[in-house]
């Protein structure tokens, strides 16, 4: 059954506090307020970085996944600021965690995104050292892109398995994502989503790749060992952000922000 999704409440902007955003349509509120950033002078492409975290700063509940601490109001803003994107970015071990499966824009969004050009289908790519692809994601079609090193101990494998065209080398040792970013925009794809998990989006942030964060605040305490939305053995920051909107639904915030330049 698909979910309900509810009407949201606008907090940010100031001059439009108040106002509610009702659910229906094409959704073209909510493609106004979550419209992808153009890419900055230089870059190829345009990174926002989508996570949720609970109040005491969990990006997962005990069940080591983001959907148990997600909602309606965060999947009805979620599929939005996927039908506006051209690549969905996640890391291998997120992509296993939350089980991803070939992605799809929702059929009541897909008149807006042929409106702005797009590419009716939504890429994935995962990026992943060892070259090991979720079970989910093996044997599909189209096949994701994979965004791997030189050094990946399956790389001969994956162009075999994938096609070469899927298989995007970036840097020799590790994988350097400045490079992944504009393999990523050879192909096309300038409009990135990351998805995750935190440590990928550690090393997005460390580099000085995220233009955009949105992030939902759950109402929800969790404790425990979880993993931050933004989590590594060094800082990186700290690194101003500017919030460009915050939209509430039941006690959950919905709150996307501008990263400064590093």
């Amino acid at each position: 059954m698909p979910r309900e999704l509810p009407p949201l409440d606008v907090l940010l902007p100031l001059d439009c506090a108040g106002a509610v955003l009702a659910p229906g349509g094409d959704e073209p509120e909510l493609h106004a307020l979550y419209a992808h950033p153009d890419p900055r002078d230089g870059r190829p492409a345009a990174v926002r970085a989508n996570m949720i975290a609970t109040l005491d700063g969990a990006a997962q509940g005990p069940d080591g996944r983001s959907r148990s601490i997600n909602g309606p109001a965060d999947w009805r803003v979620f599929r939005v600021m996927r039908a506006v994107a051209d690549v969905v970015l996640v890391g291998a071990g997120t992509a296993r965690a939350e089980g991803y499966t070939p992605l799809s824009v929702p059929a009541d969004l897909r008149a807006a995104r042929a409106a702005r050009g797009q590419d009716p289908a939504l890429a994935l790519a995962v990026v992943s050292a060892s070259g090991v692809l979720p079970e989910g994601l093996r044997g599909t079609d189209p096949p994701p892109y994979v965004v791997t090193s030189a050094a990946c101990p399956r790389l001969d494998a994956l162009r075999d398995e994938l096609g070469p065209e899927r298989v995007l080398v970036a840097g020799d040792d590790h994988v350097d994502l400045a490079a992944a970013l504009a393999a990523l925009a050879g192909h096309g794809l300038t409009r990135v989503l990351a998805e995750g998990g935190p440590r990928l989006l550690t090393d997005l942030v460390r580099a000085g790749l995220v233009d955009e964060l949105c992030l939902t605040t759950s109402p929800l305490v969790v404790a425990g060992p979880a993993l931050r939305a933004v989590q590594g053995p060094d800082w990186v920051g700290p690194l101003a952000a500017r919030p460009e909107h915050l939209l509430h639904h039941d006690g959950m915030l919905l709150g996307r922000w501008t990263l400064a330049r590093r």
